[in-house]
């Protein structure tokens, strides 16, 4: 049998439920002690009940707080590249495929959403070459 690790980490929206994981015990079952929830939005770590939570729970909870939030960085710049190819098959299939019927059903709102995102790249595309020029010394 595997080492089990020692904390899991049942993931839950915007954290996580920590267990800490027993299989030492008499009857060699797999046990699960819950002893804190975190969020990692704002990186709170509330110990369960009246617990206090050990340097090695705190370590091993934020050690996963940085791995779960690389993690999720990682499936949001996925999630964005893959919008890009929906994108360009949304387009092909446009431009080749689509009814008149189909057209009308999603023209306006997909128009919308492209002038909105549009709109923030651009604002946040001007906002990064005014703060380089402003940090460019002047000659």
């Amino acid at each position: 049998m595997t080492d089990l690790p020692d904390y899991y980490f049942r993931v839950r929206e915007n954290g996580a439920a920590v267990f800490r994981v027993d299989t030492q015990n008499r009857q060699r079952r797999i046990e699960m002690d819950q002893i804190a929830v975190l969020n990692v939005r704002n990186g709170e770590i509330k110990p369960q009940g009246d617990r206090t939570l050990s340097a090695e729970d705190t370590d091993a909870i934020r050690r996963w707080m940085a791995e779960r939030t690389a993690l999720l960085a990682a499936r949001t710049l996925d999630d964005i590249a893959r919008t890009i190819d929906y994108l360009n098959l949304t387009t092909q299939w446009a431009q080749s495929k689509a009814s008149e019927a189909e057209l009308e059903a999603i023209t306006d709102s997909l128009l919308l959403a492209m002038h909105d995102l549009r709109h923030v790249l651009v604002r946040k595309k001007a906002d990064r070459l005014t703060e380089a020029r402003d940090e460019t010394p002047d000659r």
